[in-house]
């Protein structure tokens, strides 16, 4: 009996799919697929296989920027163990790292990347200079890890800073606001731009911190971890933890922005990138040492060795991961940041857009959050 229409094109069907099946099974078996390779592997990380894995959304890649600190767990943990792409299918991530938040906003503004892992400070500075065209902050990603550490044979009491040399990441940056409003509730002063006080201010990349501190060059730094534990290491002592300045102990040091063009563009694109971050720190919280190890192998790939554990190991459990954005505090850190003269007094109605987060937390059973009436109209 001659095959019908429909029988050739299931028997059409069948000799495609047995063709490409050995393939699929080879390309599974290099990657570690398998029963015993996903045993310890994240939920909706890239060994769970999707049905649609081959579908691209609005976009056919998406640049992520962030910082290879362990403030940016979330983006760290989330590339290392593939739980965002793992939400865009067949849309690429193009990672993008970053050493500093004026460049990441620069990228940001210029068009070369559409989502970035970011401080609050250099959020406020890119909205603010853009006069609210270029970014909205979509997500929180990360509280705390910030500590002030100093060299104990110099500084015993917080009123021994005064007269010496205390290092902050960058000028107008999220620690440097903070470390300027804590000396002026002293009532210390120190010039915002010089540096130069009744404390020295001395703006130092993190980079170069921990060899400025082993020379003496500087008596202690208001840093995010790990540089803060790297100072731990190398003799200092934590004089004070950020947090515990803050109502509730919690504060914005990472925030998840994106470029209102692409957002405009290609929502479905960064509701899903919202996805793997929300499922990305639910893992980091449900499996703090798994994700530990993840942040370090990751770190290691961008250095080419990872932190040693007497670093790692304190300042991990230091840094909370939270979807909230927390965004009363970073109302706060703005006003310290004008109370500084670093910045006018600015207009954030709008820096936030919280929209497709909270969706996605409410699709999650989670509840949503506040953007602490600065979101968009």
């Amino acid at each position: 009996m001659p095959a019908t229409g429909n029988t050739r094109t299931t028997l059409r069907r069948g000799v495609v799919a047995a063709a490409a099946l050995p393939l699929l099974i080879g390309a599974l078996a290099s990657c570690g697929y398998g029963s015993e390779a996903a045993k310890d592997e994240p939920k909706g990380a890239a060994s769970d296989v999707a049905a649609d894995a081959g579908k691209k959304l609005s976009a056919s890649e998406v640049r992520i920027g962030y910082f290879p600190n362990l403030t940016h767990a979330t983006a760290l943990v989330g590339l290392q163990e593939g739980l965002i792409q793992k939400e865009l299918n067949g849309t690429t991530i193009k990672p993008q790292s970053f050493n500093a938040g004026p460049s990441e906003i620069e990228a940001l503004n210029g068009g070369s990347l559409d989502i970035g892992f970011i401080g609050p400070s250099p959020s406020i500075n890119g909205y603010v200079k853009s006069k609210g065209s270029n970014l909205r902050i979509i997500s929180g990603s990360a509280s705390g890890g910030v500590k002030l550490v100093v060299n104990p044979e110099k500084i015993k009491t917080l009123d021994d800073l005064k007269g010496k040399k205390i290092a902050t990441p960058q000028k107008g940056n999220t620690q440097d606001v903070a470390f300027l409003n804590w000396i002026s509730e002293k009532g210390w002063k120190v010039d915002p731009e010089s540096g130069k006080g009744d404390v020295s201010v001395v703006r130092t990349d993190n980079k170069v911190t921990p060899d400025a501190f082993k020379q003496g060059s500087i008596d202690g730094a208001w840093v995010p971890e790990p540089t803060a534990s790297k100072l731990v290491s190398d003799g200092g002592s934590v004089l004070l933890d950020e947090t515990a300045l803050w109502p509730d102990k919690k504060f914005v040091i990472t925030n998840v922005i994106v470029s209102q063009k692409f957002l405009k563009e290609h929502p479905d694109v960064v509701e899903a990138v919202l996805k793997g971050t929300v499922k990305t720190n639910e893992w980091i919280n449900a499996n703090p040492d798994k994700a530990k190890a993840s942040a370090n192998a990751k770190l290691a790939a961008e250095s080419g060795k990872p932190l040693d554990a007497k670093i790692i190991d304190p300042a991990w459990p230091s840094i909370a991961i939270t979807d909230d954005p927390l965004a009363s505090t970073l109302k706060t850190q703005s006003e310290w940041a004008v109370k500084a003269k670093l910045i006018e007094q600015p207009d954030l109605a709008g820096i936030y857009d919280l929209t497709l987060l909270n969706k996605v937390l409410k699709a999650a059973g989670k509840p949503e959050v506040s953007d602490a009436g600065l979101g968009a109209k």
